[in-house]
């Protein structure tokens, strides 16, 4: 990496949490991001429907009255547009532990990969990500130590990380995700690949 390089790279936390489509979405907008852009990122934890029960919740009855139907047509078309893998969905999951994996992954060698995974269990796989054998094997695709993050998530080792980083999102004020935090500045809500460039570029100004 050249001297320019490294001092155009942009610091980016990003809020989220692994059951939120605009979460994957944006997910995906990063990928394509760091094709071009040297970005140090760190994916912090959000707490958007954190009651939701261990065996999860319809989305008919979260989304009560609501035509989930085009509500999945217009997310899956801007998942096509960035070549996002999809399926049909029918429930929620509770993804506390999800998130202490997260940032038990982000102390790893390449454990950002266990980001996109989580994800894709969720959206292409349907699978439940409060439960725990569930998220060991998706720890085992990630290439990381199962044992290792089955020691985490009964130990609750990362517990408090988690708590705090809600707390870090109340008080930036953050009441949905995806959020985008870099050079003290904010975006909430999903934003396209042409409006991240702006905003990255943007950033680049401030810092």
């Amino acid at each position: 990496m050249s001297s320019s390089t490294a001092q155009t790279s942009v610091k980016l936390e990003v809020f989220i949490d692994f059951i939120c489509p605009w979460c994957y979405l944006a997910h995906g907008v990063v990928e394509k991001l760091q094709q071009k852009h040297s970005l140090d990122i760190t994916w912090s934890p959000f707490p958007l429907h954190p009651d939701t029960p261990q065996e999860g919740m319809l989305l008919s009855d979260l989304f009560r009255g609501a035509n989930i139907a085009a509500m999945h047509q217009r997310l899956y078309a801007l998942m096509d547009e960035l070549g996002l893998e999809h399926k049909e969905r029918e429930r929620l999951f509770n993804t506390r532990k999800a998130q202490e994996l997260a940032l038990w992954a982000a102390t790893q060698p390449d454990g950002d990969k266990l980001i996109g995974l989580l994800f894709r269990a969720y959206f292409v796989d349907n699978r439940n990500l409060a439960d725990a054998a569930v998220l060991l094997d998706i720890v085992t695709q990630a290439g990381l130590d199962q044992d290792e993050a089955r020691r985490v998530l009964d130990d609750k080792v990362l517990a408090a990380e988690v708590d705090a980083a809600w707390q870090r999102a109340r008080s930036f004020q953050i009441n949905g995700v995806p959020a985008f935090i870099g050079g003290g500045y904010q975006v909430s809500g999903f934003q396209p690949l042409a409006e991240m460039e702006r905003f990255l570029d943007f950033i680049k100004t401030k810092v």
